[in-house]
């Protein structure tokens, strides 16, 4: 036996099963409490869908609507939704602890640039060999990065030993 597919939205028509409802015609004017069936015959007589809108209020409240076009105005507005989203990325810049000046500021740029679109930055610092032997060097520059974005952005995970490497997250502010 196979059972009815399960519809989503809002019921409509004679989908509505509950004996009274509080009906708004389509002009938006309220018309009261009265039974289902006489509803559903002012919707039939307008030419146009009984929608049940609250359907947890007591009576629920059904509209006078065209059902296709209220549907297809909430499929855009979803879509208006989804291109308004931004998604946060994380993005990753990779650091030596005997960086030189001029290398620091092209990736303290970049790093800008990152906080300018809203994405978050991972600022990894790779220790190599003896490098091993001077991680305050290494904490020492990565202190420097949080004290130079202070007030383009915050840390979201303090400096932290990570094997040969230390890691530290910013998010813009």
């Amino acid at each position: 036996m196979q059972t009815p597919p399960v519809k989503d939205g809002p019921r409509t028509n004679q989908d509505i099963r509950v004996p009274r409802v509080l009906l708004i015609d389509q002009n938006g004017e309220k018309q009261g409490e009265m039974p289902t069936s006489a509803a559903l015959e002012a919707a039939e007589e307008a030419g146009l869908d009984l929608v049940e809108i609250v359907p947890n209020a007591n009576p629920p409240v059904c509209k006078i609507m065209d059902y296709g076009k209220f549907r297809f105005q909430e499929q855009k507005k979803k879509n208006e939704a989804r291109k308004r989203q931004k998604v946060v990325e994380l993005k990753e810049i990779k650091l030596r602890p005997n960086i030189d000046t001029h290398d620091y500021d092209v990736k303290a740029k970049a790093m800008h640039r990152f906080f300018e679109a809203g994405d978050k930055v991972k600022v990894t610092l790779r220790f190599r060999g003896r490098e091993m032997a001077h991680p305050e060097l290494g904490m020492k520059l990565l202190l420097k990065v949080k004290e130079d974005f202070d007030e383009v952005a915050k840390v979201e995970y303090e400096p932290k030993m990570e094997g040969r490497q230390m890691i530290m997250i910013l998010a813009p502010r």
